[in-house]
């Protein structure tokens, strides 16, 4: 199953899920057509940040999470710009030691034997990481417009056609249905109820403490990894997580 249509799968699953949602999460009032564009953009950007994502962990996985985990940095750079949310020394250094802690934890020893595939990685994740924290600024601006369903039903509503668009019209023909039905049954708990989730605390919080506490995702891969799969769990990923995890720590005693 290729990227394009990986993403439609997962989108479809979320924007179903958060449908039926929605019929007990909605907001009263009509929203304006600038908070029903800012929705329409939010479908855009999370669809090209699900396609750039997938593609980049299909060729370098430690590459592709690295990078795509610049969102915090950009969140915490824009924010006190678009959403004149201040950027506290605290945040700034819990930041900066988390993406430290990051890097430790998932830079290979050796680097990757394919550099080229490393750089298209690279590029993939950075976009993907340009549009994540796009969604991460558009559902704070949309907070009082549209609920947590609203919100990702109806961005699922434009992202869903865009990314079925994508899909290269030989994948539809050798499609798997055992295929497509495991990877939606599987999305609706780490995608569609995880997304709520995520929109639900991002509104009760600054952007840029919500997009740092974010980097508790890979920890939570790598020690999945060694549980599950036997993945090696060294020293590196000891003192990556530490340092991640007391960032995280110190954002959630900041005062909002």
């Amino acid at each position: 199953m290729g990227a394009a249509l990986e993403s439609t799968v997962v989108m479809a699953t979320m924007t179903l899920v958060s449908g039926l949602t929605m019929l007990r999460d909605r907001t009263m009032q009509p929203a304006s057509w600038k908070a029903r564009g800012w929705v329409a953009w939010l479908g855009v950007s999370d669809a090209m940040n699900v396609l750039l994502y997938f593609a980049a962990v299909r060729l370098v996985i430690t590459v592709a999470v690295l990078v795509h985990y610049l969102t915090p940095v950009l969140v915490a750079v824009a924010a006190p710009f678009v959403l004149r949310e201040t950027l506290t020394r605290r945040t700034a250094l819990a930041v900066i030691a988390s993406m430290g802690g990051l890097a430790i934890m998932l830079t290979p020893a050796s680097g990757p034997s394919d550099r080229a595939a490393a750089w298209w990685a690279a590029a993939f994740a950075a976009g993907s990481a340009v549009f994540y924290a796009s969604n991460v600024i558009v559902n704070k601006l949309i907070a009082s417009a549209f609920s947590p369903s609203e919100a990702m039903f109806w961005h699922g509503v434009v992202a869903t056609p865009l990314l079925a668009s994508m899909v290269p019209c030989a994948a539809w023909a050798t499609l798997d249905a055992r295929a497509v039905g495991f990877l939606a049954l599987v999305a609706i708990g780490p995608g569609a109820l995880a997304g709520l989730a995520y929109v639900w605390g991002l509104r009760r919080m600054p952007a840029a403490h919500a997009s740092t506490l974010t980097l508790i995702e890979p920890l939570v891969a790598v020690s999945l990894g060694a549980a599950v799969f036997g993945e090696p769990f060294g020293p590196r990923t000891l003192i990556g997580g530490a340092l991640i995890l007391g960032a995280s720590l110190v954002v959630m005693r900041s005062p909002t």
